[in-house]
């Protein structure tokens, strides 16, 4: 279907090669207030492997900083160093014959230059309200660490919430034509309403409509964004990125005063279609960030979905594109709705319930009642009944939808199961 560029084919996913979708590491510059620079590499990998789920000690997140800190220690081999040696704290024990790394990355890796960058960067973090999730602690978003190249390190303004599984990319050109804003506004405030997190780029144009869609309808939004927490782009957006903070969260995965550069916002797109159950382009040329998301997506798994356009216009092309190649043509989060397969895992809505399909979002409040008398294993019929209150002729109808819906499936006769 869709390909990436030959080069994009490598899969060393060492050094300056990053990852398989041959989007190179970003290495910015990290402008403390001393003004003293040090280079912020790139932070992505599986990582955590063998680890236990938990919160990170104070050692382990400076070790892992000073870790992500070294040039050309890409994604795939932070997640092998770590997965190697057990944990980021015991790769830096190591002073020589570190797993293949040249001298002279291990020379940095144990120099007093990195270790003092990594410390004004936590130190920094901590002052600014800042939350830093490793691979494997508890709060790390579970979608994302299923993609190839998850960060080990994601720096985090806001909350992160059990419903965010439930998440939607919504994605498009920043020369946004007013169909487009339209489109954008009208997916984000349904999918806002039904319980969706939308999930955006923060950048001009169909992104930054997408966010404020979202928290206009009440919902929550994440910003991914391309530099750092404290160096949010475009300029205009930080207003929008402090409501996101407060009602979502700012995520990226370079330290916080990280300036944003063009080769940052490509691998800045693998998160977004990560964190997403699916990705939704509302409007793209040909050659947009935004297809470049689509690609992304379809190698995470990940559904794709494309508003069509006016045919006449260029801004429509990448859309009538992925369309041909494959994507889902949508005309509202309805369909998208039915498109989306059963979750990885049971999650919670935004009234606290139980939600192991997407469609159980845009269930009325009938259904909804009669789905969670439903226990965990096989339910009797006349069980259902006493437990939703209802009438034994209701309770029969609304199962039939929901059977229909493929929500509930009726086992040995009088016996439910949710699908």
């Amino acid at each position: 279907m869709w390909s990436l560029p030959a080069q994009g084919r490598e899969d060393p996913c060492h050094g300056v090669t990053g990852c398989r979708h041959g989007l190179t590491p970003m290495i910015d510059p990290y402008r403390f207030p001393c003004g003293r620079n040090r280079l912020a590499c790139s932070l992505a990998s599986a990582g955590g492997k063998g680890m236990d789920s938990r919160s990170p000690t104070e050692k382990e997140l400076l070790s892992s900083i000073q870790l992500s800190l070294v040039k050309g220690i890409g994604p795939c081999r932070f997640a092998e160093l770590v997965s190697h040696y057990g944990s980021a704290c015991q790769v830096l024990e190591r002073r020589a014959d570190l797993h293949g790394v040249p001298e002279d990355q291990v020379q940095f890796l144990h120099s007093q230059e990195n270790r003092d960058q990594a410390a004004k960067i936590l130190a920094y973090c901590h002052s600014s309200n800042i939350e830093v999730l490793v691979s494997h602690s508890d709060q790390y978003p579970p979608l994302l660490r299923e993609i190839h190249d998850p960060p080990p390190l994601l720096f985090i303004r806001g909350n992160r919430l059990p419903r965010d599984d439930l998440s939607l990319a919504i994605v498009g050109t920043r020369f946004a034509s007013p169909y487009g804003l339209e489109m954008a506004r009208r997916f984000s405030t349904a999918a806002a309403q039904v319980g969706f997190t939308v999930v955006s780029g923060l950048a001009r144009g169909i992104d930054g409509m997408a966010h404020q869609a979202a928290l206009a309808a009440g919902g929550r939004t994440i910003a991914v964004l391309g530099g750092g927490l404290d160096r949010v782009y475009p300029a205009e957006h930080g207003s929008l990125a402090q409501q996101a903070a407060e009602a979502g969260m700012l995520m990226s995965e370079l330290p916080p005063l990280a300036s944003p550069t063009a080769g940052a916002f490509p691998r800045r797109n693998r998160l977004i279609s990560g964190m997403a159950l699916g990705v939704i382009v509302v409007e793209a040329p040909r050659r947009s960030g935004a297809l470049i998301t689509a690609q992304l997506a379809l190698e995470q798994g990940r559904e794709v979905f494309a508003i069509p356009g006016q045919i006449d216009r260029e801004s429509s092309r990448g859309c009538h594109q992925l369309l041909r190649d494959g994507a889902v043509l949508v005309e509202s989060v309805s369909q998208v709705i039915e498109e989306l397969g059963p979750l990885a895992r049971t999650t919670s809505d935004r009234d606290g319930h139980r939600v192991k399909r997407p469609a159980e979002l845009d269930l009325n409040e009938l259904e909804r009642t009669v789905l969670d008398a439903i226990g965990e294993g096989l339910t009797s019929i006349d069980q259902v009944i006493r437990s939703s209150g209802l009438p034994a002729a209701q309770v029969l109808a609304v199962l039939s939808v929901l059977e229909v819906r493929l929500l509930v499936s009726r086992e040995a006769g009088q016996q439910l199961r949710r699908c």
